[in-house]
């Protein structure tokens, strides 16, 4: 699987359908019995990670030089719509592992990508992603967080809010300004370990859904690390994070088509095997109609997500646009599927003794979460093929 990009544009290899067997099988065994309790709960989903860490599929992406499996684009998409098709937090950690050790992998130096990159492929530690601040959100390049050159060392100063599997994790990359009259360009990126000193977290946030993947604060309180610790040459960062999110939006798509395919599957036997007037109200004309469409549209959607991957591994010059198509299409049908199997379940449908209403809280986060998709619509604008 290691660098391969002999994969069909738009219909996996054979190698990519056993990964799939392989995953929802996993996930069917040990982490769907859990998905209910981790967001009743609203706590790590850590049967997840034990099972994902030790078949090898919590970080798949880190290439085979530096410990990993070096799974392919399209591979990692597909773990992680198998893990979210039976639970959307715990699918938060193979993407966010990704998303936070990408800047490394795409812009660090050698040094840094054995120190980092190893621990992350054996399961000693998650990664992180720190872009967002308080009042930079959809403008990350107004961050404030600031990093101060003192010899040897950087010393950070400020808060990154809305980081995901923030306490948990082990390694964090941050993106702070070191030059306040470049704006982007003064901004560059490091790896900050939890274990630094000056690094606290606030509590976490109570959320709509992903309840079992901690969302919270970052605090940094004059933390200093070693200068070998920045990504990349300085007033890079901010272009290594952009580059970042072509690659990783497609992992956003992935959890989208996951929860939209869990609440298909759900809904589909759910009206087999309901009555009403004396037959399966899968038999009336207006149910098929929404599982019809329900089913076209996640279909398009997982398309766009494979191309868009498949885009990704070779890095193709119009990877910014696919990227930004996939997770705001495959996002947006994830709300509509999950919607619809709400209503098709009726009444049940709203309470928390069935999955979909948990799965349709779920995908809300997909349309706002790596770029709202109004973001998205402005990026696709400004990148049209």
């Amino acid at each position: 699987m290691a660098g391969s990009t002999d994969f069909d544009l738009y219909r996996p290899a054979e190698e990519h359908e056993m990964l799939r067997e392989t995953v929802r099988a996993l996930a069917e065994a040990k982490i769907a019995p859990f998905a209910a309790a981790v967001d009743e709960e609203a706590r790590f989903p850590q049967e997840a990670l034990d099972a994902l860490t030790a078949a090898d599929l919590h970080a798949v992406h880190v290439p085979e030089e530096y410990g990993g499996a070096g799974a392919d684009a399209l591979a990692t998409v597909i773990v992680i719509e198998e893990v979210a098709r039976a639970c959307v937090s715990s699918s938060l950690i193979p993407a966010v592992n990704k998303l936070g050790s990408l800047p490394v992998v795409l812009s660090g130096s050698e040094a840094l990508k054995k120190k980092y990159l190893g621990p992350l492929a054996k399961g000693d530690g998650m990664f992180s992603y720190c872009l967002s601040e308080p009042d930079a959100g959809s403008d990350a390049a107004g961050m404030k967080t600031r990093a101060v050159r003192d010899g040897d060392f950087w010393v950070l100063n400020g808060v990154k809010r809305w980081i995901t599997n923030a306490g948990v994790s082990e390694y964090y990359t941050v993106m702070a300004v070191t030059d306040p009259e470049k704006r982007s360009k003064g901004i560059s990126a490091f790896v900050v370990e939890k274990s630094d000193e000056g690094v606290s977290f606030g509590a976490p946030e109570k959320k709509l859904g992903i309840k079992g993947s901690p969302t919270r604060e970052v605090y940094f309180d004059n933390v200093r690390i070693p200068a070998d610790r920045m990504i990349g040459e300085e007033g890079t960062g901010f272009a290594t994070a952009m580059k970042t999110l072509d690659h990783t939006r497609i992992t956003i798509a992935a959890q989208a088509l996951g929860v939209a395919q869990g609440a298909l599957d759900y809904a589909k036997g759910y009206v087999q095997e309901r009555k009403q007037f004396g037959k399966p109200i899968a038999d009336f004309q207006g149910v098929q109609f929404m599982l019809a469409d329900m089913a076209m549209k996640l279909e398009a959607a997982r398309q766009l997500t494979y191309s868009a991957a498949a885009k990704s591994e070779r890095v193709d010059a119009d990877l910014t646009f696919f990227g930004a198509a996939a997770k705001c299409f495959a996002s947006d049908v994830a709300m509509e599927v999950t919607t619809d199997a709400v209503q098709l379940l009726g009444g049940y449908g709203y309470t928390r003794d069935y999955p979909v209403e948990r799965m349709m809280r779920d995908a809300k986060i997909t349309q706002i979460y790596e770029g709202t998709n109004q973001v998205q619509r402005i990026v696709m604008a400004r990148n049209l093929p």
